[in-house]
């Protein structure tokens, strides 16, 4: 009796497994398939920066501790702008970084004197920081280091960024940026030459004098040299908010030049003032602090005639960029 039965039950199972296949056991979605949780394991298990070769003041990383202890914006793009606001009276002060001699290579960490430069790598450090939810300085100078060092790491002089071709040639190879310029107006076509630091190394203390380092630096500029997308135009700046509606509050903005030798002049942050237009916050060496600029950027790059136009980037953090790369 029980051998007919079990044929029986085979005979009513045999066409279900045929129509619908077999049974495949789900893993139940866990926080570590969430986007960006594997980015997140990763940094749990690095161990502790050594601030050893870290130049800094214990007023400098208390302020970073303070300014990551900052309650959230809603998004991560607003907190970049928040934490860059946080910097306006700050006193610009040029080649905090071009110190040369003993700990030249050390990880320098200043933010009671900003350039243009290092106001954008610490606003975006503490972004990442912040969005990463840690809140101690070493960690800090874990993500500044990474911003400011080609793949990430600290391995001498030529391992910096110091050009802005670079940087962004780096982070977008990392996935972390996007152009939010590129639209119908951005048509004036970029032709990179930079070649300003190997032609005047005395301007730069870590390069006088050292023919070798020299060579190498001519090297890097050559290799990232050449045709390199498109840009805004001056006149396309003055555009309202609708005609370039892929830049936004905190989006990063490089001034490109016709000065020989360089690819951008200036960087700063994009903000869209109350007027309907583009402005511009930046560490200023005009007003000799970091400012939100009153005047539009369409009038900031008439006052400046080697400023041509601009492009704009925005940095994108981990949970976006896993977004991104499943459309």
């Amino acid at each position: 009796m029980n051998r007919y039965l079990l044929l029986l039950l085979l005979l009513i199972a045999l066409p279900l497994l045929y129509h619908y296949g077999p049974v495949r056991a789900t893993a139940p979605e866990t926080e570590a398939d969430s986007p960006g949780a594997a980015e997140t394991e990763a940094r749990a298990s690095l161990p502790p920066y050594d601030l050893t070769d870290v130049r800094y003041t214990q007023a400098d990383s208390a302020r970073v501790v303070q300014l990551l202890g900052l309650p959230h914006s809603p998004t991560p793009q607003q907190d970049v702008l928040m934490l860059a606001r946080r910097f306006l009276g700050v006193p610009y002060v040029g080649g905090t970084l071009e110190k040369g001699g003993p700990g030249e290579d050390s990880l320098v960490v200043n933010l009671h004197q900003l350039d243009c430069t290092t106001l954008v790598e610490t606003v975006i450090a503490l972004a990442i920081t912040r969005h990463a939810g840690e809140k101690d300085f070493g960690s800090y100078c874990r993500h500044l280091e990474s911003v400011r060092y080609r793949e990430g790491r600290r391995e001498g002089y030529l391992s910096r960024l110091h050009y802005f071709t670079w940087w962004v040639h780096d982070h977008m190879a990392r996935r972390q940026l996007v152009e939010t310029s590129r639209s119908k107006h951005s048509t004036a076509p970029l032709v990179v030459n930079n070649y300003y630091m190997s032609r005047f190394p005395d301007k730069y203390p870590s390069l006088a004098g050292r023919p070798t380092r020299i060579d190498s630096v001519a090297r890097l500029e050559r290799a990232e040299n050449g045709p390199d997308g498109h840009y805004l135009p001056q006149s396309s700046t003055l555009l309202p908010r609708a005609e370039l509606s892929g830049i936004d509050d905190g989006d990063i903005v490089a001034i490109v030049t016709k000065k020989a030798g360089l690819d951008y002049s200036h960087i700063g942050f994009a903000v869209w003032g109350k007027d309907g237009h583009l402005h511009l916050l930046n560490a200023s060496s005009l007003h000799h602090k970091v400012v939100e600029e009153p005047k539009t950027l369409f009038r900031y790059l008439q006052e400046h005639p080697s400023s041509i136009g601009i492009r704009t980037w925005r940095w994108q953090f981990a949970e976006t960029r896993s977004v991104e790369s499943h459309r």
